[in-house]
């Protein structure tokens, strides 16, 4: 769907079939991409002065929130990054820096793009690779028919035409046979690039290779030229690699990286999870320097900086930054005000009941119990559902929650897990293949761990 189709909406129609309610969290965010579309149509003055408006997402783990903002990302194709707050420390501290993000955010992108490219260029390389399969499959090539073909004088002579018209007879011969599928139980010898360019060194700097003005993997690979080792291969594996070669000497990786670069700019997104992590505790034994320090070199990215990468300097001036935390141990104000107020949009994520968990378990494209049925089809198993057992299983989840750790909608995987073990380690050896999975079915396999608190803290 193209951005100019992508209304709220619609955007919030496309997020239902993949998460169950959050509605004003759907709401936020298609607005947010909206707003994308709507800055690159207004005039080109003003739309640099239009900034993202970035969200905070506050709730427990399990809720959605990181489930919306990569199906967000892979509507319109944009370039998308989760990464946890924790990791960063402060630079000057052992750990990652926060630019580190944004070369991650780039390298991304340039695959992304580098991959659209060679599908653009796939018929073409595919002519390419035929004609390479050829040369080898017919041991003289076109050149050297030429010099065979000869005669003393410099000219062509007679058994010099025939010689050729001979080859090209059965050159294309071998193309029918090759098309028709007849030659794929042939081997051929060809060579390949080995892909390790010499020994593994590492850099270790605060900030990064990039700002050394290197790049490492380029140095390395002209001090160690990239071998060629002979391969006896089958055809159908050579005409892959010689496609993949052939894809990767047609895409112009000047055009992939301005490309990416610029969807970076224009349309990356960085969820930045577990950002209650870098909130500064009120300890007694003082302030919490290095979490503070990680907001402090934050702001700048989010505000909007040049960040230099090994594609070039990357602008995150208008990069849409949506953070999430649970929060239960401090609060969004107590971020630092100028990180606040880069966060203007809070969203307070709904927590998940038994109904919720119905309806996560049956309605989405991905529901989990649609995922076990088609699992345990490919051992011929029919399994069959009852409505009375979706709603006991949601009913277990919910008072497992209640009583341990609420993970929200996590507690189903391990709910299903443990009702279906003994089905699962026997499908393929059952003479019965069909099941059918109701509620005193599932009262007898979860009941006694649910009733034993401490055993369901291990076990649920």
């Amino acid at each position: 769907m193209s951005q100019d189709e992508l209304t709220p909406k619609k955007i919030v129609e496309k997020l239902d079939r993949h998460i169950i309610g959050q509605q004003e969290a759907k709401r936020a965010v298609a607005i947010a991409l909206r707003n994308r579309w709507r800055r690159q149509n207004v005039a080109k003055e003003l739309a640099e002065e239009i900034s993202p408006k970035n969200i905070i997402m506050i709730g427990p783990t399990g809720v959605g929130k990181t489930e919306i903002a990569r199906r967000l990302a892979k509507l319109d194709s944009s370039p998308f990054l989760k990464i946890e707050a924790s990791k960063f420390t402060e630079v000057g501290y052992v750990g990652r820096d926060v630019e580190s993000m944004l070369r991650d955010l780039v390298e991304l992108s340039v695959n992304l793009v580098k991959t659209e490219e060679q599908e653009n260029v796939k018929a073409k390389a595919a002519e390419l690779a035929e004609e390479r399969l050829l040369d080898l499959l017919l041991p003289s090539k076109s050149g050297d028919r030429k010099t065979e073909g000869m005669d003393g004088g410099g000219g062509t002579g007679e058994a010099g035409e025939l010689q050729l018209l001979d080859q090209d007879s059965t050159r294309g011969k071998l193309r029918r046979l090759l098309k028709e599928g007849r030659l794929d139980e042939r081997f051929v010898e060809m060579e390949v690039s080995d892909s390790r360019i010499g020994p593994m060194v590492e850099i270790f700097t605060s900030s990064g290779v990039e700002d050394m003005g290197l790049n490492i993997k380029e140095a390395f690979s002209n001090i160690f030229p990239p071998k060629k080792k002979n391969r006896r291969v089958k055809v159908p594996e050579a005409r892959e690699i010689l496609v993949q070669e052939e894809a990767q000497r047609l895409v112009d990786m000047d055009k992939v990286t301005r490309t990416a670069i610029e969807r970076v700019e224009q349309s990356g997104i960085i969820f930045l999870d577990e950002i209650d992590k870098i909130v500064g505790s009120d300890s007694p034994h003082g302030p919490d320097v290095s979490r503070e320090g990680v907001q402090r070199d934050l702001l700048p990215i989010v505000e909007g900086s040049n960040v230099n990468t090994r594609y070039g300097m990357v602008k995150t001036d208008h990069i849409l930054f949506i953070a999430a935390g649970a929060f239960s141990a401090s609060k969004p104000s107590d971020l630092i005000p100028e990180l606040q107020g880069r966060f203007p949009i809070r969203v307070e994520m709904d927590p998940l009941g038994k109904e919720e968990f119905i309806r996560i378990l049956t309605e989405p494209n991905n529901a989990l119990i649609k995922q076990y049925i088609e699992m345990m089809a490919t051992e011929g198993m029919r399994i069959t559902f009852t409505d009375d057992a979706v709603a006991e299983i949601a009913e277990v989840a919910a008072t497992v929650n209640e009583r341990t750790e609420n993970i929200g909608a996590r507690r189903l995987y391990t709910i299903m897990e443990t009702l279906l073990d003994d089905i699962s380690f026997d499908a393929p050896d059952l003479k019965e293949k069909e099941v059918v999975i109701d509620a005193d079915y599932v009262k007898e396999k979860l009941t006694d761990i649910v009733e034993d608190e401490d055993l369901s803290r291990y076990i649920l």
